[in-house]
């Protein structure tokens, strides 16, 4: 379970506030009932049929104030310093903007390109730029222990270091409207050298079950039909369907060869579906908005091998 790993410096320092605040508790408590218990039998009527009058006892009283606001005040000091330090982020941190809408994430990196996924290189700070598009939402890293709200009109911020090679979830945390549960994405985590080979490199987009060793990554993936695996690594189907149900997007099931009325150019039109619209609504997703849904679909960024990954994988599911 995510909750229960650590893959990022957040995550540990995180667990080791908890841990020792879970470890004093438990101290506290056996102390407190053996003590309890202790007292019950030592100080039972029958070995005390006359009850003694007890004034006070100045040094327990200052043991047992001084000290609780000992431990309290380590508590407070041991958290604030970790939570300072996950607060402010190295200055040689990579920024990615965040955006957050219903229903899905997308994440755009300094020189321009933008996934549905979150790339990130091993042991190197990223910094989160967390905005919302429409309403409130929580951008959540189990694994990473990270959570920060997505607002409107604000941006708030964020940071990790993965420590872990791997594919983490990404959640969000605020009942965000009827979709909220199919919020998800990912955290791809890959060495620093695979990371710069597609930051740097000419491909749009990691290629699912090829770049960034994806099924090892994202083993979800690896007996997928190809189309849909890229469709999942991208975060599409958090806004489209594969088997019909309605989300905030059209449902890509029997989608192919099918009338829609769309809007282009600001004139309602009705069109076939055929492999033409198919590759001009998924890289120019603002021409030709289908009628009676939002304008809402970002850009998302695929090689030309994906495309036609998706769109065969579209007909085959009529």
């Amino acid at each position: 379970m995510d909750w229960m790993n650590q893959a990022a410096v957040s995550a540990q320092k995180s667990d080791a506030v908890f841990f020792y605040v879970f470890g004093l508790s438990v101290v506290f408590l056996i102390g407190i009932t053996a003590l309890m218990i202790y007292f019950v039998v030592r100080y039972s009527k029958k070995r005390n049929p006359v009850a003694s009058q007890i004034d006070g006892h100045v040094g327990l009283e200052i043991v047992w104030t001084v000290v609780p606001l000992v431990l309290f005040l380590s508590i407070f000091y041991y958290g604030w310093t970790n939570y300072e330090y996950m607060n402010q982020a190295p200055r040689d941190a990579m920024a990615v903007k965040v955006t957050a809408r219903q229903w899905s994430w997308s994440f755009e990196y300094p020189n321009g390109k933008q996934s549905r996924v979150l790339f990130a290189p091993l042991a190197k700070p990223m910094k989160m730029e967390v905005r919302s598009a429409d309403v409130v939402h929580g951008f959540f890293v189990p694994s990473f222990r990270i959570k920060i709200d997505a607002v409107p009109s604000r941006t708030n911020t964020t940071w990790f270091q993965a420590t872990k090679v791997g594919s983490y979830d990404i959640q969000c945390t605020v009942i965000c409207g009827v979709d909220h549960s199919l919020m998800l994405s990912k955290v791809i985590v890959v060495p620093e050298d695979e990371f710069k080979a597609w930051y740097f490199g000419g491909e749009d987009a990691p290629e699912p079950g090829k770049s960034f060793r994806a099924t090892e990554a994202h083993p979800d993936l690896k007996d997928m039909p190809q189309g849909l695996a890229v469709l999942t690594a991208k975060g599409c189907l958090a806004c489209h369907s594969v088997d019909g149900k309605p989300k905030v997007g059209p449902t890509l099931k029997a989608l192919y060869g099918r009338e829609e009325q769309i809007l282009m150019a600001g004139t309602m039109k009705v069109v076939q579906v055929d492999d033409a619209y198919l590759r001009r609504s998924i890289t120019d997703p603002t021409g030709q908005v289908v009628r009676g849904y939002p304008n809402a679909m970002p850009k998302t960024p695929l090689t030309e091998q994906e495309l036609n990954e998706v769109v065969r994988y579209i007909k085959s599911i009529n």
